[in-house]
C-alpha cells in the first residue's frame, strides 16, 4: 500500500508539472480568458505619454490608440499594456480588449522593437533618443536568449509527459526511466525559467531612466507574469517527483 501511495504521488507531481507547462505554452496565443491571463512578462507603458508631456512641455497627441483591433507593429498607436508569451505578444488598450501578433515557434522577446513598432514615426524617433542603450533596447540579446529558453521549456514539457506516461506501467525499470526523465526535464525547465527571470529583471531596468530637464521617470514598467511562476512551479514538481520515482524503482516488487 505504501508503494502504491509513493508511485501515485510521483505520478501526480509529474502530471501536475506537465499541465503547468502546457498552460505556460498557451499564454498569449489569443485574447480569450485563459490565454489572456497567462504571460511570461508584462510591459506597462500607460504612463509613457504623460512622461513625454512633462519632459517636452508639448502636447502628446496620437501616441496611443483606443482601437483594440488595430494591428500590431504597423504604427497604429501604442497600447496601454503588452503581454509576452512563448509564441506571440499581445497589446491591450485595457485589461481585456486587445489583439495578438502572429504566432511563431520560439517567439523572441523584443519589447523595444514591439514598443516602437506601434508608434508613428516622430514618436519612434523621440523614443530612440530617450532609450539610447541598456538591455531593454538590446533586442538581439533578448531575442536569442528567449528563443533558447523556449526550446528548453518545450523539451522539458515533452520529457515531463514521457516521465508521467512511463510511470504508469508498474515496473522497476519504468520507474527508473521516469526518474531519469524527470531529472532531465527539471534541468531543462530550470534553465529556461532562469533565463526568463534574468532577462525580465534586466529589461525592467528601463523604468530607472529619467527624462527631461525636470527629472521625470520614463513611465515604462516591465514585470514578470504568471507564465514564469507556472514554469518555476513545474520545475519544483518535477524535481520533487524524482524522489518517489527513485524509491519506487528500488523497492517495487511486481
Amino acid at each position: 500500500m505504501r508503494g502504491e501511495l509513493c508511485i501515485g504521488f510521483a505520478s501526480f507531481l509529474s502530471f501536475a508539472a506537465m499541465v503547468l507547462l502546457i498552460f505556460t505554452h498557451v499564454g498569449q496565443i489569443n485574447t480569450s480568458t485563459v490565454p489572456r491571463g497567462i504571460y511570461m512578462a508584462k510591459m506597462n507603458v500607460s504612463q509613457y505619454g504623460d512622461a513625454l508631456n512633462q519632459a517636452l512641455f508639448d502636447p502628446i497627441d496620437d501616441l496611443y490608440t483606443s482601437n483594440s483591433s488595430a494591428p500590431l507593429l504597423e504604427a497604429q498607436g501604442l497600447r496601454q499594456f503588452y503581454n509576452f508569451g512563448l509564441y506571440s505578444h499581445c497589446g491591450y488598450v485595457n485589461d481585456s480588449a486587445g489583439i495578438c501578433s502572429n504566432e511563431t515557434v520560439g517567439y523572441p522577446y523584443k519589447p523595444y522593437d514591439y514598443f516602437v513598432g506601434d508608434m508613428v514615426a516622430n514618436y519612434s524617433i523621440i523614443t530612440s533618443s530617450v532609450i539610447n542603450g541598456g538591455t531593454f533596447r538590446d533586442s538581439n540579446y533578448l531575442g536569442q536568449s528567449t528563443k533558447a529558453a523556449y526550446w528548453l521549456i518545450l523539451l522539458g514539457t515533452i520529457l515531463a509527459a514521457i516521465s508521467f506516461l512511463s510511470g504508469v506501467a508498474k515496473h522497476s525499470l519504468t520507474f527508473f526511466l521516469s526518474a531519469v526523465f524527470s531529472a532531465i526535464s527539471s534541468l531543462f525547465v530550470l534553465v529556461g525559467a532562469t533565463i526568463w527571470t534574468v532577462i525580465i529583471k534586466k529589461s525592467s531596468g528601463v523604468s530607472t531612466i529619467i527624462i527631461g530637464t525636470n527629472p521625470t521617470p520614463i513611465g515604462i514598467y516591465v514585470t514578470a507574469g504568471p507564465g514564469l511562476f507556472l514554469t518555476w512551479a513545474a520545475f519544483a514538481c518535477l524535481f520533487v517527483s524524482m524522489i518517489p520515482y527513485l524509491i519506487s524503482c528500488c523497492t517495487y516488487r511486481g
